[in-house]
């Protein structure tokens, strides 16, 4: 090796370039701004203001900050479902009257007070609702009537009601409690502030009204177009808007007890600068209950310091103007950006030197010599089937594989020209086995672990496994669950070929040549399942390995088969069992004379062999040229080899024309005869093998006779 290989493989070793990439792709990553000045601003004005964060000081930004983030959770919901309310300071202004009316001159008790003050805030909301969302007007004109029309009734009612609803002639004592009490020195309002966010944040994230905001302010064609009810969904914002606005208003009353004209005056801007510079987006389908919180505060802690340093009125306007105006051009600006930053980040090539690749040419002598063996192979399905990745028998002979479109499709025997959908499952079918009741379990690109019922029912075993203690992107979820095997105990053993990238992004995953697959097990006694094996190269074929205590697994990228111990005293170890294969290895499964089949999906190439050990290059590839332009892995060779434990290559079938199977990604023997499948194919072939046991199945081989038997 030389200094410069040396150098690139523990630079990229130290240094991995897709942390950065997995950072820009997480979602919180846009509360990394306002963060940024929620920082500055706490040390800006700590140094600046004396005593700024004292506990007396903390304590009076409480109320505010209750007050205020009551509103500025309505707004995010308005914003996110792709709307915007300006009326919020005029309802906040009309509530805080109605609140002191109802109190101090009807006497009525706060268990009639709290209620109706919040069906007002609601009755507001509704009517923005019916405007905005079912009568299609525009968000900022309608709402902008409505703050001066609001606005104006609220004049009236001081006018003719002002001084009944200034004072009360008798104490009220829960009045003067709710915007009084204390808990642990923080005001009562901000800990129901923060119980309310909690729940919204639920609302918006673990419950399908969330997920429902997020599409209809993503797009509100697509959202319709899937049959969501957008136009009540949107006024559902509004409402909410209106009785958050409301409560934050019966705080606020109970404090002060104030009616001035001044009330609400400008909160709208105050609460939509919150919401912006929290990182909620004006564009709609972003947003989070976490912004508006940074946001708030960041907010309120700029008011009191220039409340605090004694700047003249009028001065806080424009710094909140000024703000804002910060906050839209950052906002803008990042939703223009950000994927375009993240599309020249997320994808980090690494150094990956590959062992010499042995010689495959006639006459070279070599175990994995061309030959032309699989020419004699027949055909089952040709033109009717698309993308059989793996291929499986029962015990009545019958074929299953996948399809591209979601299915499981089922070729009876004994000529397999008749065949039915078995199931629909969704995603990609992959990996197959039967377990012990004759069950068949799949791995699904995309969903995870499936099980197909004898009546044919589909059930999820599991799609999300333990989180990798210091990773950043989230790998709880699959995303690409490959092949699997089941243990004599019935535990379920599957690889994910990549925790970084779908099915059709594969390419992406062989350009990066990193670590990104596992091995995962999955316990059917508990339903549990866990990783075991991280950090491989796009793991794939996996298969007991006949002692009940490990199982092969082939890492394509990699080009080469390993053994591990996932039980006995050999328990957690590896052995790599061949390193140096002249191809990318896919599934592998049993052979009858006690050996293995492992199917090549394409041939090494000298190219991109050279390639993988230039990380820059292929950087460079991805971002600057055309994804068809781009040097792929070849994929467009048809090769079965048979290797037993030791790592002896026993024999090679080659297409080497590449019209029968051009690209075989998974074999299985059944009955003296090997079912080849393909991910890139229309067909299934079927081959025989010469001396062959003709009665020997897998199913039987490792799980008995018959179900039942």
């Amino acid at each position: 090796m030389s200094a410069r290989e040396a150098y690139l493989r523990w630079r990229y070793r130290l240094f991995p370039d897709h942390v950065m990439g997995e950072i820009l792709s997480k979602n919180w990553i846009d509360n990394a701004i306002p963060f940024m000045f929620l920082a500055i601003a706490v040390a800006v004005f700590s140094f600046i203001i004396p005593n700024f964060l004292a506990i007396g000081s903390l304590g009076t930004m409480g109320e505010l900050l209750a007050e205020y983030l009551f509103v500025a959770i309505g707004m995010t919901l308005v914003l996110k479902a792709g709307g915007i309310d300006l009326s919020v300071g005029s309802v906040f202004a009309l509530c805080n009257f109605c609140a002191l009316y109802l109190v101090n001159a009807l006497g009525m008790p706060l268990i009639v007070v709290i209620p109706a003050v919040l069906a007002l805030g609601g009755l507001v909301g509704a009517l923005n609702g019916v405007l905005v969302g079912f009568l299609g007007l525009r968000a900022f004109l309608t709402t902008l009537v409505t703050l001066i029309l609001v606005r104006a009734i609220v004049e009236l009612l001081s006018l003719n009601y002002g001084v009944d609803a200034s004072y009360s002639e008798t104490p009220v004592p829960m009045w003067d409690y709710l915007g009084s009490a204390r808990i642990l020195g923080m005001p009562l309002s901000l800990f129901v502030a923060v119980i309310v966010a909690i729940l919204t944040h639920i609302l918006m994230t673990r419950m399908r009204f969330g997920w429902h905001l997020s599409a209809v302010g993503g797009s509100r064609r697509s959202a319709y177009n899937i049959g969501l009810p957008v136009k009540w969904i949107v006024a559902q914002t509004y409402i909410l808007s209106g009785v958050f606005t409301a409560a934050a208003a019966l705080f606020y009353a109970s404090r002060l007890g104030s009616i001035g004209g001044s009330v609400g005056v400008g909160l709208e801007i105050v609460i939509l600068t919150a919401a912006v510079l929290g990182g909620n987006s004006l564009g709609g389908g972003r947003g989070s209950v976490a912004k508006a919180i940074i946001g708030t505060v960041i907010v309120v802690m700029v008011t009191n310091a220039l409340v605090r340093m004694g700047l003249r009125t009028g001065a806080g306007d424009l710094v909140l103007g000024l703000i804002l105006l910060v906050a839209v051009a950052i906002d803008v600006k990042w939703m223009k950006n950000r994927l375009k930053i993240l599309n020249r980040a997320y994808v980090s090539p690494t150094y990956f030197a590959l062992p010499p690749c042995p010689p495959t040419a006639e006459g070279s002598g070599s175990p994995y010599e061309v030959n032309n063996k699989l020419a004699s192979a027949q055909p089952i399905g040709k033109g009717e089937l698309d993308g059989p990745e793996d291929i499986i028998l029962d015990e009545d002979d019958n074929l299953y594989c996948g399809s591209r479109h979601g299915d499981i499709i089922r070729f009876f025997a004994p000529d397999y020209q008749r065949h039915e959908v078995y199931v629909h499952i969704g995603g990609h079918p992959l990996g197959m086995a039967f377990n012990r009741d004759r069950e068949l379990v799949v791995c699904v690109g995309g969903m995870g672990l499936y099980k197909v019922t004898k009546d044919r029912k589909p059930v999820k075993l599991s799609d999300e496994t333990n989180r990798s203690m210091f990773s950043i992107i989230d790998d709880s979820r699959m995303r690409l669950a490959d092949d699997l095997d089941i243990a004599p105990d019935g535990r379920i053993f599957f690889s994910e070929a990549t925790i970084r990238y779908e099915i059709h992004d594969w390419v992406l995953d062989a350009l990066e040549s990193r670590g990104n697959g596992r091995i995962i097990c999955y316990d059917p006694r508990d339903g549990s399942s866990h990783t075991i094996l991280p950090k491989l190269q796009f793991p794939n074929g996996i298969t007991m390995a006949g002692d009940g205590e490990s199982f092969l697994f082939a890492e394509t990228w990699g080009c080469r088969i390993s053994r591990y111990w996932f039980d006995g005293p050999r328990k957690g170890q590896r052995e790599v069992v061949i390193p140096d294969l002249p191809g990318y290895p896919d599934n592998i499964n049993k052979a009858s004379d006690g050996t293995f089949w492992c199917a090549i999906i394409g041939m090494r190439s000298p190219t991109f062999d050279l390639a993988q050990r230039m990380p820059q290059l292929r950087r460079r590839m991805v971002y600057r040229v055309a994804s068809d332009e781009w040097m792929y892995p070849n994929m467009n060779s048809g090769c079965v080899f048979k290797f037993d434990l030791t790592g002896q290559v026993l024999d090679v079938l080659w297409d080497r024309d590449g019209i029968k199977h051009p690209s075989i990604t998974s074999i299985r023997e059944h009955k003296g005869r090997l079912f080849l499948g393909g991910l890139f194919n229309d067909r299934i072939g079927v081959y025989d093998i010469p001396g062959a046991d003709m009665e020997w199945t897998g199913i039987s081989h490792y799980w008995g006779g018959k179900s039942g038997e």
